[in-house]
């Protein structure tokens, strides 16, 4: 999306730079989050992980946004941890050892908040993708790459584990087992149409138009039952958690049981169909 050595300037890159995250509301129903740390190209700095966690708690509680976007600005979506001096922890008084688990924490909670969240979140991948910058991607339900977006699990190449942020978790139930044991281990780069071709990305697009093709997949979202799609997506990621088909259609069958009786859009979608008509849908009874 913002390819800025190509020439191509989005209006995403011409935003202030002072506030790490940005909020705006683009379209009826729907939130865009900006990872906004231009010069550091949205590494998680403390003051980005701070603000993002608390963008993401203040969005759940807003019952009027269905659908939310995630991208960044410049040349990369997010590059994982940031290289420079992070700033102070909150929680004063902690010994060094605490601090850095503390700081952990934060990056554990903000990635699992993306996937608590009762709206859909379709990550907008615009560039390069590290560490846990992929870990906040695969928490995402949908990515959307465009064609200058790359991923990198590289902390086996930085002296440490590739396993973070639940990316040891994550990166499997996306691309299988033997594709991520080989991704992580080996450290390299999975360009867009790899991402594409594997899974890791359910499409690719010209960097352009990344933030339009995902805006109007979010509109598209947001047009259907809030209890709906809330839902199906705690079903989808319940599978993950399975441990038998059992319990995972009972989770199924409630989810439509409680969509049924809560709202008349089934009614109304059928009776729509019978009469070749398209329908008005409300989330009311």
């Amino acid at each position: 999306m913002h390819p800025i050595d190509t020439g191509y300037l989005s209006p995403l890159d011409t935003l202030p730079t002072l506030t790490p995250v940005l909020l705006e509301y683009p379209r009826p129903d729907v939130a865009l989050i900006v990872l906004n740390r231009l010069d550091r190209m949205n590494a998680l700095g403390l003051e980005l992980v701070v603000a993002l966690k608390q963008t993401l708690e203040k969005i759940n509680c807003d019952n009027s946004v269905r659908v939310v976007v995630l991208t960044g600005v410049g040349r990369a979506f997010c590059t994982g941890a940031d290289e420079e001096p992070a700033g102070k922890v909150p929680h004063e008084g902690l010994l060094p050892p605490a601090d850095a688990l503390r700081a952990l924490e934060m990056l554990d909670e903000v990635t699992w908040q993306l996937r608590l969240m009762h709206q859909p979140v379709i990550a907008a991948i615009n560039g390069a993708t590290h560490c846990g910058g992929m870990c906040l991607a695969l928490a995402a339900d949908i990515r959307v790459v465009a064609d200058s977006a790359y991923f990198r699990a590289a902390g086996i190449r930085n002296g440490l584990t590739s396993s973070e942020l639940g990316l040891s978790y994550l990166l499997p139930r996306a691309i299988g087992s033997s594709r991520a044991f080989e991704l992580m281990l080996t450290g390299r780069d999975v360009d867009a149409v790899e991402a594409e071709r594997i899974g890791l990305a359910s499409c690719r697009v010209a960097d352009e138009d990344l933030l339009d093709h995902c805006l109007t997949m979010a509109g598209r979202i947001a047009g259907f039952s809030r209890i709906g799609t809330g839902l199906t997506k705690r079903a989808l990621w319940d599978y993950l958690d399975a441990a038998s088909v059992d319990g995972h259609v009972q989770t199924e069958d409630s989810g439509q049981r409680y969509s049924r009786l809560l709202t008349r859009r089934f009614d109304v979608a059928v009776a729509a169909r019978a009469e070749k008509r398209l329908s008005v849908l409300t989330d009311c009874r």
